[in-house]
């Protein structure tokens, strides 16, 4: 991946942060959660999923399923990124004058599917992925996991099914960041080791830093991963990633903060910026 590609990737990634700080107020929204996904995200839209504001509704189009669906705060500010959504509409989450909410919904262009009940969207992502696979198409299909989310005995179902009806047009990607809710997965029930937990059931697995854009794209890259098989990417995450005062806290899932907290941790998100550039241009010196 080239730098200059690497350096736009990065900077849609925090203005998306931006959109998701905004939208942590006046009611709040899953701030740690949707910090995590960000960088997943915006690379899915910007670089793997051929689906455009004039495809969306197109049959050929590739399909993403944020079945982590309280982190759709990053899928509204991807989406204003990509033009999809404007940014002063994103003014209006939680009001009951507009459909922007704390879970996809369909009225927004670009959502494919209701989601929030955790563990129903890879049965219905996998449905459209057969549906391709017997139109003979060559449609990409992307269900977005929460790890926590793994604790849903569907999801293991789905897992089976695809795999027994090949669906190597399917990719099951998990938001690793460690937590679910208000306390570390590995506290409640461990899912470690989930590399191995998904091979056995039939799966082509990889796993990446899920804030490395190169990672993301030597991954995905090879899409499919294996001929016949279910594609699994677990990408490990950091809840509140770009705000050290809120990352890896089981307290800051959802957040909902005072307008000057918000300013706060707006400068928080640039000082955060502007040491990363920093240490890479030392390291580029």
């Amino acid at each position: 991946m080239q730098h200059k590609t690497i350096e736009r990737l990065q900077q849609t990634a925090f203005r998306v942060r931006e959109h998701i700080i905004r939208m942590s107020t006046d009611g709040g929204c899953f701030t740690g959660a949707s910090l995590s996904a960000t960088d997943v995200i915006v690379y899915l839209y910007s670089e793997f999923l051929n689906v455009t504001q004039d495809t969306l509704k197109d049959p050929n189009r590739d399909y993403l399923f944020l079945s982590k669906g309280h982190d759709v705060p990053a899928l509204y500010g991807t989406f204003v990124e990509l033009g999809w959504l404007s940014a002063d509409r994103l003014q209006n989450h939680l009001s009951t004058s507009d459909h922007l909410y704390w879970h996809p919904n369909v009225n927004i262009p670009g959502i494919e599917f209701h989601s929030g009940s955790l563990g129903h969207l890879p049965s219905v992502a996998l449905g459209v992925a057969l549906d391709c696979k017997l139109r003979g198409t060559n449609n990409k299909v992307v269900c977005v996991l929460g790890d926590g989310e793994l604790n849903e005995g569907s999801v293991w179902e789905a897992v089976l099914v695809a795999n027994a009806y090949q669906l190597d047009n399917l990719l099951f990607l998990v938001d690793r960041n460690f937590f679910q809710a208000n306390m570390p997965t590995e506290e409640l029930i461990p899912l470690e080791p989930l590399t191995d937990k998904f091979a056995a059931f039939g799966a082509a697995v990889r796993r990446v830093d899920g804030h490395d854009f190169t990672a993301l794209d030597e991954a995905l890259s090879t899409f499919p991963f294996e001929v016949g098989k279910l594609n699994v990417l677990i990408a490990d995450t950091r809840r509140g990633k770009g705000l050290p005062s809120i990352e890896a806290r089981a307290d800051r899932w959802f957040c909902n903060f005072t307008h000057d907290e918000v300013e706060e941790l707006l400068r928080e998100l640039h000082g955060e910026a502007n040491a990363t550039l920093e240490s890479e241009t030392l390291v580029v010196r």
